[in-house]
């Protein structure tokens, strides 16, 4: 619950401020102080009369009526204090900044539950504990610096750790970010990251919000929440970036299956940023970099031109950006590069990247951007590296570079990597609400991550042709474990996903009757082994009854074999889908080059059921081995679409069958518009009663 007297009090009151100002108290209330809050602001401390000019009162009992109570006193004073606030003094806003709670200990968990109990019966919001504050355009209830001037436009920050948030401010603000407001939930008490940014969505405003969110979350308590309103942001014209911390592998240990074997809390993150939009960053430069891009003008392609005064840079932005999927296109209108060279020095070049020499001037630099906006068709954005040595002045560059990306369509990234040498000119160009990008590698990783994130996906769910009623019922007779060839047929056809036809014997005699049954070439698997391969059972392209006769003499003598597979031969590019229930997100589904290359390449992409079409071709695209799929060197590729396709079925499958804890389908063999399972395992696990 977000009440407005958390985001605009009328009045607030420190308890356990001080005059020491290098304690969290005392820097909080100076930090309200120094912040101009222009409401009743007030101290409750029993051993003082005044707390650097601000009335104290020697108990919350004695306090007048009061909206936001900032607590920084030891944790087992804590319960009293909010008790007396919202019994008494009609407070609906806490913010508790003192350690010693759930992230200590049993007995602090508990603490902390009660002190959330009696906010939420009290329609209070609760900020904490164990952060440092938060900052609104209202009040800065932090105990921390920096505290950044706040911009309407700036970036609404929420994080999970209080050390962090200010870390990652520090790494933005000299780049010229800004920031609209920040919110540090330490321990999530009642209110999360998740709220927050429910908060922001329920009440965004077109005018007047923000639209840039970055986020830091140590812990996704609300998966569908989180999912349910960074979409809606996105939708209504925002740009999401974040990051999560402390994904764990160890879960995926003791998985039987390959899928469960790779999937794990981490890829269910990848997953569900990739479905809600979200730019997913893994440090704090790479955040406050993506951050500075989505403060400037919104590149509409691919193709990027690089204006350079020095090579160095120029190339390695040039690696970073076409390693990454963007373009730095040859540059084809000769009479519009005629004229422009004509107005640089000799030696100059305005092939791509546009090189106009250490000793260009403002005015070519003038006129080289002016060409890509208006004379170079091939161009959808630019890149201007320009620093100094120290021995000129700068300024008139700076300016005709702010002038430029204020009056331009298309975006201009500055990378202006002299922050020693011309200090002040950079401070005049950061001061005119510009951001800089003082390391053009990381730009240029930041360009393509936002370029490469999808859209929010629809939320709708592929039906056609799938009957839902016949897999539920499969799914209610179906015993726990791994099921049987017979099960995964009835299923897939139930989901119009095509597989190979198959029969299982136990006996010589049914094996050959299969044989007869199925045609030759046939394939002979053993039922039983989790890998096959390993145990030396499979065999392929059988072709007569004979082989038939020996190869299942053998294969039923291999341990925990308790039948024979015999399947029809099915040929082509052997690729992978894979399906995990992973608690709160879902099943996350995963696909891939398949055959062993699952198991060495690990070329897998992500994505949480239900898909719709366009998650699976994004997920398809995503692929390293993408160019495989496609077909290359004359060989045949895969139908992008019939792959998507059976994603797509899957996942609708997975929607309706959560007792689906674990599923590989490995090979998917396809040949182009062709595609079939040839192997699959389905793991079910029920819930017990009681």
């Amino acid at each position: 619950m977000i009440t407005k007297e958390l985001i605009a009090p009328r009045s607030i009151v420190v308890i356990g401020a001080s005059n020491n100002t290098s304690k969290p108290g005392g820097k909080l209330l100076k930090n309200l102080i120094d912040n101009h809050f222009n409401g009743e602001l007030w101290v409750v401390n029993p051993n003082e009369s005044e707390v650097q000019g601000i009335p104290s009162f020697p108990a919350a009992e004695d306090l007048p009526q009061v909206d936001l109570a900032v607590l920084a006193i030891p944790a087992a004073a804590c319960l009293s204090a909010v008790e007396v606030l919202c019994k008494e003094k009609g407070t609906k806003a806490f913010i508790i900044i003192s350690a010693g709670f759930s992230e200590e200990s049993t007995e602090g968990k508990m603490l902390e539950q009660k002190i959330a109990g009696l906010a939420d019966r009290a329609g209070a919001s609760l900020i904490g504990p164990n952060c440092i504050g938060i900052l609104t355009p209202f009040h800065a209830s932090v105990f921390t610096t920096p505290i950044p001037p706040l911009h309407p436009m700036g970036c609404d920050f929420i994080s999970s750790s209080g050390a962090t948030a200010v870390f990652i401010m520090e790494s933005g603000i000299p780049k010229g970010l800004h920031f609209a407001s920040v919110f540090s939930v330490g321990n999530s008490a009642q209110i999360g990251v998740e709220d927050l940014l429910e908060y922001m969505d329920e009440t965004f405003d077109h005018k007047n919000s923000s639209r840039i969110k970055l986020l830091y979350i140590e812990s996704i308590h609300d998966p569908d929440k989180l999912l349910k309103h960074a979409s809606s942001l996105i939708r209504k014209g925002c740009k999401i970036a974040a990051i999560k911390a402390g994904s764990s592998q160890a879960g995926s240990r003791a998985a039987a299956s390959h899928t469960g074997a790779m999937a794990n809390s981490d890829l269910a993150v990848e997953a569900l940023f990739r479905k809600a939009g979200i730019v997913r960053c893994f440090g704090r430069e790479e955040l406050t970099t993506v951050a500075s891009v989505f403060m400037c003008k919104e590149m509409k392609g691919k193709r990027m031109a690089i204006i350079t005064h020095a090579g160095g840079p120029a190339v390695m932005l040039t690696d970073a950006l076409e390693s990454g999927g963007l373009r730095i296109p040859n540059i084809k209108d000769s009479e519009a590069k005629t004229a422009l060279k004509n107005k640089l020095f000799r030696g100059s070049s305005v092939e791509n990247p546009i090189d106009f020499l250490a000793t260009g001037t403002a005015e070519q630099l003038a006129a080289i951007i002016d060409a890509c906006e208006n004379d170079f068709q091939e161009i959808d954005g630019m890149a201007v590296i320009f620093g100094s040595p120290g021995l000129t002045q700068v300024r008139d560059v700076y300016q005709i570079l702010n002038d430029k990306m204020k009056t331009c369509k298309k975006p201009i990234y500055p990378i202006l990597p002299s922050v020693i040498n011309v200090t002040d000119d950079l401070a005049y160009f950061l001061s005119k609400g510009n951001v800089n990008f003082p390391d053009e590698v990381l730009l240029g990783k930041a360009l393509t991550k936002v370029e490469k994130t999808p859209r929010p996906s629809e939320e709708k769910i592929f039906l056609d042709n799938i009957d839902v009623p016949l897999i539920r019922r499969i799914i209610d007779h179906a015993d726990d474990g791994f099921q049987s060839p017979e099960i995964i047929h009835r299923l897939f056809a139930a989901a119009g996903i095509p597989i190979v036809r198959e029969l299982t014997v136990t006996t010589e005699t049914t094996a050959a009757e299969a044989a007869e049954k199925l045609g030759f070439p046939l394939v002979m698997k053993v039922v039983g082994p989790i890998h096959k391969t390993d145990v030396g059972g499979v065999v392929l392209n059988v072709q007569d009854m004979e082989t038939v006769q020996r190869e299942f003499k053998r294969l039923i003598k291999i341990k925990d074999t308790t039948a024979v597979l015999m399947a029809e031969m099915a040929s082509g590019i052997e690729l992978f889908l894979g399906a995990k229930y992973e608690d709160r997100f879902g099943h996350i589904i995963l696909c891939g080059m398949g055959g062993i290359f699952v198991e060495v390449l690990k070329d897998v992409t992500s994505g949480l059921a239900p898909l719709t079409m366009c998650e699976a071709a994004s997920m398809i695209k995503s692929l390293r081995s993408y160019q495989i799929i496609k077909g290359y060197r004359g060989k045949n590729g895969v139908s992008e679409r019939k792959f998507a396709e059976i994603m797509v079925r899957l996942s609708t499958l997975l929607r309706f069958a959560v007792e689906i804890k674990e599923m590989d389908i490995n090979p998917l063999l396809g040949n182009g518009d062709k595609l079939v399972a040839v192997d699959a395992r389905i793991r079910i696990e029920k819930k017990k009663e009681g």
